[in-house]
């Protein structure tokens, strides 16, 4: 077998390497989903991606003789551990072949560039925020992979716990058929917000032109109700304006649901069709015509995917978050789909499981993030 050794990346050439390892690790699988690259490519650009301007991060390329064996990004999120009073490192995009000794020699070199900072503990997968893919796939291979997910192979687990690493804290991903009738409980929240003195109001979009203006407000207003979640991290308003471009051009406005109280946004959630298998056919290439195969895909899917979703604190409990999903699925069957998908949801939101479980879904896959104490 030909020696091994880790490089730092440090040119266009390494970050190629970096980015389309996966590619190849992965090119038997038939089901893998590639990310899209044009994001790929700004994701690790320094200039780019304002998020380097609160992180420290180091990107490593193992090789055998000349070819790349696998890879993953140290990250210090200085934000996070500031607001949040941690000291804890992250390992993240690792992707390798089924071999113990690469992902030996990749995780120990992120985890003494951690030492040599003075961090005490490493956890991960877990990128910038939980906006990124976060975790190893655990279990449920046997269902599709779906867009910002995790996409690793089976073995990957096995190979980070031989590491030392332990559970951190687990995800896990409903599916369901997609309701044909509401549970009478949900009657119930809808007549409730009626009778109320309250001026509830539920705005919905039919064009990404009605849908523009508010996209910022949300976005704020993510950064107030997610401050909770392991592994978030506010956005600041550059970043905002960033996440908008990234996501407008593929999101459905029909499947994005705002909330009102008195006049002000107190709400929002986010579904979207899944459109994996139009990523699939593009090949995670936008240009010159992968994005008409994806908007194809959005149009024809049957899977709806529940992507985001947050009130704020002094409104939790009233069953706002319920009325705004009940109009996102509401919309899903006007538009004939089938399947109903809750994304990740961290194990102990038990709120949020609850509903899933409501509506007659069920936990098909788990998602890993791991420790260790340095």
């Amino acid at each position: 077998m030909e020696e091994l050794v880790v490089k730092e990346v440090l040119t266009k050439k390494d970050l190629k390497d970096f980015i389309y390892l996966p590619e190849n690790i992965h090119k038997n699988e038939p089901a893998w989903l590639p990310p899209i690259y044009m994001d790929e490519w700004g994701l690790y650009d320094k200039k780019k991606n304002k998020s380097f301007n609160y992180a420290d991060a180091v990107l490593y390329v193992a090789y055998r003789g000349s070819k790349p064996a696998g890879r993953v990004m140290g990250l210090i999120n200085n934000r996070y551990n500031s607001i949040n009073n941690e000291n804890h490192g992250r390992f993240c995009f690792m992707e390798s072949y089924n071999d113990q000794e690469v992902v030996h020699a990749l995780i120990t070199k992120v985890e003494d560039w951690l030492r040599q900072k003075g961090i005490k503990t490493i956890v991960g997968p877990l990128g910038f925020s939980d906006k990124d893919p976060q975790g190893f796939q655990i279990e449920g291979f046997e269902y599709p992979q779906f867009i910002t997910s995790p996409t690793n192979s089976p073995y990957m687990p096995e190979l980070i716990a031989k590491e030392g690493y332990e559970k951190k804290v687990d995800l896990v991903n409903y599916l369901g058929k997609m309701p044909e009738v509401f549970p009478p409980v949900y009657e119930k929240v809808i007549s409730r917000f009626e009778n109320s003195n309250k001026d509830y109001k539920i705005i919905e979009f039919t064009s990404k032109k009605e849908l523009k203006p508010y996209i910022i407000p949300a976005l704020e207003l993510m950064n107030d109700t997610f401050s909770e979640i392991y592994g978030f991290v506010q956005l600041n308003e550059k970043e905002q304006r960033d996440f908008a471009a990234r996501y407008l051009p593929i999101l459905d406005p029909n499947f994005v649901k705002l909330a009102q109280v008195d006049g002000k946004l107190v709400g929002f959630a986010v579904g979207m069709p899944d459109v994996s298998d139009g990523i699939r056919e593009a090949g995670g290439k936008l240009l010159p015509f992968g994005i008409f195969k994806i908007l194809k895909e959005s149009k024809k899917s049957k899977k709806l995917l529940m992507m985001l979703g947050g009130v704020k604190k002094a409104y939790r409990g009233q069953g706002i978050e319920i009325l705004m999903g009940v109009k996102i699925i509401q919309s899903g069957i006007k538009r004939k789909m089938d399947k109903l998908d809750s994304h990740l949801v961290l194990e102990n939101n038990t709120r949020m499981r609850a509903e899933y479980e409501r509506v007659g879904c069920e936990v098909v896959k788990k998602f890993r993030i791991y420790q260790k104490a340095l």
